[in-house]
């Protein structure tokens, strides 16, 4: 019989950030086309993220099966003031696809948004990445809006999704209703 895996999440450890931007430029290059230019811009503004990271405002999860890298997933919370948390560099490797942990690091995210007190929590994605926008919209993200852009040596169609965040009574963040975003 053979043994299910199980996966762990946890924050940084040596070598995570060289492991999410080579699984970042090697899915996004073999499935979208994307040039060096998104390798070394995820490379530098991960690294740039995780030296300046702010405890209570910044998050970061990666996820582990048997040890092995699984995926990741950080909060910039730097924007909390004017455009709300950044989910960024969400991404489960291909396969580890399908097991819950996409589900899992992005409900940790949210959580943390909603335990430090985040007024909403917005990312940028593009068109055609429908199993991410399925676990979005089903944490009750709404599409705010999009725009078609060249960039990486493709052109995408760019979108923004945001969840907003509330306070309930007792000073607890809580999800609100996700509204019609029209498609």
């Amino acid at each position: 019989m053979a043994k299910k895996e199980s996966f762990q999440l946890c924050g940084y450890y040596p070598g995570v950030v060289g492991k999410i931007t080579e699984l970042h430029a090697v899915y996004y290059h073999e499935n979208w086309g994307f040039d060096i230019t998104f390798e070394t811009q995820v490379g530098r503004e991960l690294s740039d993220f995780m030296r300046g990271m702010e405890q209570g405002r910044d998050g970061f999860w990666s996820a582990t099966v048997d040890g092995r890298f699984a995926g990741a997933v950080a909060i910039d919370g730097s924007l909390k003031s004017t455009e709300g948390a950044r989910l960024r560099w969400f991404i489960v490797e291909p396969s580890f696809q399908g097991r819950g942990i996409g589900q899992a690091l992005l409900r940790t995210a949210i959580r943390f948004c909603e335990e430090t007190g985040q007024p909403k929590i917005f990312l940028w994605t593009f068109k055609g990445l429908d199993a991410a926008r399925r676990l979005y919209e089903a944490e009750g993200f709404v599409l705010d809006e999009e725009h078609n852009v060249r960039q990486w040596g493709s052109t995408i169609r760019e979108q923004k999704f945001i969840l907003s965040l509330k306070e309930n009574s007792s000073g607890q963040q809580l999800k609100t209703e996700p509204r019609d975003s029209g498609e």
